[in-house]
């Protein structure tokens, strides 16, 4: 899964910004995901509300390999106004092995 990161982001690391700043960035309530298209690549999108990428409403569709949860529920008692802390802190409790698995399939 990291060298298909590598190769769709150049990096982990420009991978992590990217889908912090869609989780960060995202207007209102809805979802940050990663996804796997059809043709493979990996790609960081969101949803709005409950909608998520496997949905034919969705702009782009994908297989969900991770989701953040942005509605303000989600991060509000802990991170209050501080929206973009709260996808810096997820980074903590991902579970990679679940994500990778999820890759594999």
């Amino acid at each position: 899964m990291l060298d298909a990161i590598n190769r769709d982001y150049s990096s982990f690391g420009d991978f992590n910004s990217e889908f912090s700043r869609a989780a960060a960035n995202r207007f209102g309530s809805g979802w940050a995901w990663l996804i796997r298209k059809e043709d493979g690549l990996l790609t960081v999108t969101f949803t709005s509300n409950q909608d998520n990428p496997m949905m034919d409403i969705a702009g782009v569709k994908g297989f969900p390999l991770l989701g953040l949860d942005v509605w303000e529920h989600a991060y509000y008692l802990k991170y209050q106004n501080r929206r973009p802390e709260y996808p810096e802190a997820f980074w903590n409790l991902v579970h990679r092995n679940e994500v990778a698995r999820r890759f594999s399939k």
